[in-house]
């Protein structure tokens, strides 16, 4: 049976000392409960901190043992790791950059050191529990390094990350001294998730920018595998608050939230204490809406709980110190002798009490200046099940505003007067349009409920996994090439299609300074200089510059897709290519130029190209729209042809291309071993065009006809070197 493997910096319980015995506490949060509600298609095993430096040999060992009977893993870390990894560079670098709040992050290298550290010993961790047909999922900004750990030594095990907090735009994202660490970390993963379109797009941004990545439509791909990158947006369990299981004792305590209720209207406010939750602005916000509301004075009131969290920070304390004076001065001013306007808690409350207070509040007030979803706005509508009674004010900067749109009232948590207006809208919004604003939003949470989140993402991820499996190229390495290059050594008549740019020589900016280095030249004189070969350069590059660079070895040539043929040290034209398309074609493309700064074209006997290799990604494909759009109206009723390659369009004849060269030389006489190599989409032609039991060979990543695959230009390299000192080693 499968094994689904889940790592997270917290387990799903957290072990406390009490009388000198351990003992065991569940968390119920929403992670472990929507993890723990997949099927049992997948045994569960969880691997995490168990929330204590436990120092003491005997009792890790007491642990580890009663944990692993729950299948549960425990990570233990040391006093210093808890300070530097997770106090440190989780919470005081990563936590307020990725939430923007870049003049509270910290750059420090030991923090970043510990963070490494922890890391890789949560990877010791897993690689002491897994198997090659685990699925492995990877939760959370403070393991981020993790996946790529796991994938250097299990290449093949599937692997999910999910990123529970905001992933930041990629101006924000790339001050981080360690960006592009913690990118490859995250990449190490097959599919990685976030809860909002904007998270997803930020990243692939980054991706793009920092490690050279493209995706397309949210794929990328990594060598030979493809990383999914999507949005799945965490629900909760809607039923524990829709119907809670409340005893009656809890249900007593809760009576004062009911007697409060019965003579004024409630607004609640649920936060734990922190920065990015805007709760400083939400009081300012309160104490205005009094002001200049004042027949709202005595008839309101707003509770508001705030969970304490992370005293040991700077930031924290002068937090937790500013809220207490804003309370004060807003109590003090306001309040009369039978009306206080604010009830504040500084503490946790329990289930009973917090189901209570959702169900009796008239209004949620939920601000945050920042948040990666927001699961009580979630909370408080489900928990409006049976009254249908309830406004939701939500923030624009909450993850949770995407689903909940059409119901809440939303806000710019930085706008008082927002604020105050959505308050107002609130209190006087009519009970039939709060119950259908309500059942909107209901539908939709009862729907995609944190059982759904966890079955989805794992669905999306198997789904992955398989394709990834059945990937239709082979890398050719190994045995494969083993066999490719025993068949070139039988073989009496070879025939050899190799592409130039991308293939033989890397990418450059300056398309003119690629001319083939003595490698090249050795590797493709040893090939030609074999009676038994036939080599043909199918290159887009034009006649004069593969005659300059390669004409003076004794191989055939097609440039231009096709255009010009070189046979016998004869270049002839192909007869269908005519040229007086060209003069309003280039005066589009200098026009795109002349709008795009780094972007130049390139003019052949009988194609044009426009290169952007030195510009955005996102505005050249921009560009490219527009010139297709452009070019439609232009070339009406011409046999003409765009194509797309590597940041390149070229723009020729219909009907002339590499594929066309390659059937004219396959069809010339009966071969026995044909090969076709090269690394973007014009090489497409050259592999359709190849007989069916031709090898075929995509150079680099993306999807494609070719048999074979090959990382890049290195590994090109490497194969024709071996073939070539293959054929001398039998001819000695």
């Amino acid at each position: 049976m499968s094994r689904l493997v889940i790592i997270s910096n917290r387990l799903p319980i957290t072990v406390n000392r009490s009388d000198g015995e351990l003992h065991y506490h569940p968390s119920a949060g929403g992670l472990a409960t929507g993890l723990n509600s997949l099927d049992d298609s997948y045994n569960k095993i969880w691997i995490g901190w168990p929330g204590q430096d436990i120092a003491n040999e005997w009792e890790r060992e007491a642990i580890k043992n009663d944990l692993i009977k729950r299948s549960l893993v425990p990570v233990f870390l040391t006093e210093r790791e808890i300070d530097l990894y997770y106090e440190g560079f989780s919470n005081k670098t990563v936590w307020p950059h990725f939430h923007y709040f870049t003049e509270y992050t910290v750059y420090n290298d030991e923090m970043w050191a510990a963070y490494q550290e922890v890391n890789f010993k949560f990877f010791q961790a897993v690689e002491e529990h897994l198997r090659e047909d685990d699925m492995v999922w990877v939760h959370d900004y403070q393991l981020m390094l993790l996946p790529a750990l796991i994938r250097a030594k299990f290449p093949k095990i599937s692997i999910g990350f999910f990123l529970h907090i905001p992933f930041p735009s990629y101006e924000v994202f790339r001050i981080l001294p360690w960006r592009k660490e913690i990118l490859d970390g995250i990449l190490g993963a097959d599919q990685v998730g976030f809860h909002t379109f904007g998270y997803m797009r930020h990243f692939l941004s980054a991706a793009y920018r920092i490690t050279g990545y493209e995706h397309e439509f949210g794929r990328l791909t990594i060598d030979d595998r493809q990383v999914n990158v999507d949005v799945f947006p965490m629900g909760i369990d809607y039923d524990k608050y829709a119907d809670p299981d409340v005893d009656a004792e809890s249900d007593r305590a809760s009576g004062e939230i009911r007697r409060l209720h019965a003579s004024r209207k409630i607004i609640l406010s649920v936060d734990r204490l922190d920065y990015t939750k805007g709760i400083p602005h939400r009081i300012r916000a309160f104490g205005e809406f009094i002001r200049y509301n004042p027949e709202y004075i005595g008839k309101v009131n707003l509770i508001m709980i705030v969970v304490p969290s992370r005293s040991g920070v700077d930031q924290y304390q002068s937090l937790k110190a500013e809220v207490d004076v804003l309370v004060s001065q807003v109590n003090s001013e306001y309040s009369t002798f039978d009306w206080m306007p604010i009830h504040y808690y500084y503490r946790s409350v329990n289930f009973a009490a917090l189901t209570t207070l959702y169900r009796e509040a008239d209004i949620a007030l939920i601000t945050p200046l920042r948040d990666g979803m927001n699961l009580v706005a979630k909370e408080y509508i489900a928990a409006k099940e049976d009254s249908k009674r309830g406004v939701l004010i939500l923030s624009e900067m909450a993850g949770a505003v995407y689903e909940l749109n059409d119901g809440a009232i939303t806000v710019n948590p930085q706008s008082s007067r927002e604020i105050q207006q959505a308050l107002v809208e609130a209190l006087e919004m009519p009970l039939d349009e709060q119950k259908q604003r309500l059942e909107v939003m209901q539908e939709s949470l009862r729907k995609y409920d944190v059982k759904h989140w966890a079955a989805t993402f794992i669905k999306e991820q198997q789904k992955l996994q398989q394709k990834n499996k059945m990937h239709n190229t082979t890398h050719l390495s190994g045995e494969a090439l083993d066999a490719v290059t025993d068949s070139y050594e039988q073989a009496d008549k070879r025939l050899l299609f190799i592409d130039y740019d991308g293939t033989l020589m890397d990418f450059d900016p300056d398309p003119q300074a690629v001319s083939p280095d003595d490698e090249v030249l050795d590797v493709l004189a040893a090939l030609a200089k074999d009676s038994r070969n036939t080599v043909v350069i199918n290159s887009g590059r034009d006649k004069t510059t593969l005659q300059k660079w390669l004409g003076h070895l004794p191989v055939q040539m097609a440039a231009e897709h096709g255009v010009w043929m070189k046979e016998g040290g004869v270049w002839s034209l192909n007869p269908n290519v005519v040229d007086g398309w060209k003069p309003k074609v280039n005066e589009l493309l200098e026009n795109l130029v002349s709008r795009t700064p780094g972007s130049f074209i390139e003019e052949k006997d009988y194609s044009l190209a426009w290169h952007y290799r030195n510009i955005d990604r996102d505005l050249g494909n921009k560009r490219v729209r527009e010139f297709r759009d452009m070019l439609t109206y232009l070339i009406q009723n011409q046999d003409l042809q765009v194509l797309e390659g590597h940041k390149v369009v070229e723009i020729k004849n219909a009907g002339v291309n590499k594929g066309k060269a390659t059937q004219y030389f396959v069809g010339k006489t009966k071969w026995d071993f044909v090969l076709g190599i090269g690394d973007d989409s014009t090489d497409e032609d050259i592999f359709r065009a190849l007989p069916d039991w031709g090898v075929s060979v995509k150079v680099g990543s993306g999807r494609t006809a070719a048999r074979y695959s090959l990382h890049g230009v290195a590994e090109v390299r490497k194969m024709f070197t071996r073939l070539a000192h293959a054929t001398q080693k039998a001819e000695s």
